[in-house]
């Protein structure tokens, strides 16, 4: 028995220190999303070793082995609900873990590498769910995929090549498929693994989960004060995932036919926001331009030169707290407006039919919107005397709200031929 003891205690204590600052295990200061991604992992682990057993990774075989697991294994469809929502979820508990990193200000040295780490192991969870989604090789899952890599022919120079390297040909085919079962099964697993125990060190060498200055110093045991917390926690979320599972079958539609693809044609629903700006700006500027510009920023602004530092505080200051709601008020009806506009009043081709697409559709209307947020920030930071760090949570809220009205209008109101409609 002592034994068993030491070794749980050991395995524990890999994660979390022996003791913890009390105040750092209050709820609301991370609302346990660490934890939950780790669990989301640990189940997409597990279902999807099971479901290994049976699927079978050829345009032959996977819709029909899809089917023999949901129709004839035992708890088959349940243990491919579980796999399917939990990759699903995945993806949103990670996002809001990197919005509540944002908004307590945790990327100050010692933790500025961590948020790096975090952007990465973000965009390896979203890998992950994409290349899942074409495992079942129905119509849905099959044209979002050819939606999806259709975008990136238009990066530059290497686009094209991109494309074929990740479809292993032309078009969605068999070596697509088992390009994206490989890397969804094998290789970014153990990727996510590598950085989630580089993570976890990383904010275990950090001192832990940061609170705010002035907060009570005192320590309590790891075990059980913190440990009682995330079980409670996790017994929650895989309620939750049970009961979605057990009511809300995952989708599947009749299988892949290449001759024949849906109206509309849409790609996972993280990538709609991207979809929705190839239909207001030229498609170079859409897919690569305006990405590689929010990339270059979230990597970097952690480790420009910080004012006041106020690490753990939400929103860092009152100001920053009254600056977040306005940016998403404004972000909200500049992006609406944005869209409704692009839809029925703006066609910058139209107008400049001489100039070239990349220069009318998307070089001029990425300079104008590129100059009237420049305006808008400038105001706001005169009208409210804001600090640098101020700033970035404006920033920050106003691009996470803006691509968040990309992607709901993406899924909900695109109809036949990408038009908006306004029945959901």
């Amino acid at each position: 028995m002592k034994s068993r003891k030491s070794f749980f205690h050991t395995l524990v204590l890999l994660i979390h220190p022996q003791d913890v600052r009390k105040a750092s295990i209050v709820f609301k200061r991370t609302f346990g999303l660490g934890g939950m991604a780790l669990l989301l992992f640990i189940l997409q682990g597990i279902t999807g070793i099971l479901l290994r057993f049976i699927y079978e990774p050829t345009p032959e075989g996977a819709y029909n082995s899809i089917q023999f697991i949901r129709d004839v294994v035992l708890f088959g469809d349940f243990v491919r609900n579980i796999h399917h929502w939990s990759g699903m979820l995945i993806v949103v508990v990670v996002f809001l873990h990197l919005l509540r990193v944002f908004y307590t200000q945790a990327y100050y040295p010692p933790r500025r590498f961590n948020w790096v780490i975090g952007i990465i192991l973000l965009f390896i969870v979203i890998l992950l769910n994409f290349t899942g989604y074409l495992l079942p090789w129905d119509q849905l899952s099959y044209w979002a995929v050819t939606v999806s890599t259709n975008m990136l022919e238009y990066v530059p120079v290497i686009g094209e090549w991109l494309k074929m390297a990740i479809r292993g040909g032309e078009e969605v085919s068999g070596p697509t498929l088992l390009i994206f079962y490989n890397l969804h099964t094998g290789v970014l697993p153990v990727l996510l693994l590598a950085f989630l125990v580089y993570h976890f060190w990383k904010v275990r060498k950090a001192g832990g989960i940061v609170v705010p200055p002035g907060d009570d110093n005192k320590f309590v045991p790891a075990i059980p004060h913190l440990l009682e917390r995330e079980v409670a926690v996790g017994l929650l979320l895989m309620a939750f995932i049970l009961f979605l599972s057990i009511f809300v079958d995952a989708p599947l539609l009749e299988r892949a036919d290449p001759s024949f693809s849906p109206n509309p044609v849409k790609a996972p629903w993280y990538f709609s926001g991207v979809q929705e700006l190839l239909l207001h700006f030229h498609p170079t500027i859409a897919v690569f331009v305006i990405p590689f510009m929010v990339a270059v920023w979230l990597f970097s602004f952690a480790y420009l030169k910080p004012g006041k530092r106020q690490p753990g505080l939400w929103f860092y200051t009152d100001k920053g707290k009254k600056l977040t709601i306005i940016a998403a008020i404004t972000s909200f009806i500049v992006t609406s407006g944005g869209v409704l506009a692009g839809e029925y009043l703006i066609d910058f081709q139209a107008w400049m039919p001489g100039i070239p697409e990349l220069i009318s559709n998307g070089l001029i209307p990425l300079l104008i919107w590129g100059a009237f947020l420049f305006g808008l920030g400038f105001t706001i930071k005169k009208r409210f005397q804001a600090s640098r760090t101020e700033m970035q949570v404006w920033i920050f809220t106003f691009l996470i709200v803006a691509y968040l009205i990309l992607m709901f209008t993406g899924i909900f109101f695109r109809g036949p031929a990408m038009a908006l409609v306004f029945n959901i």
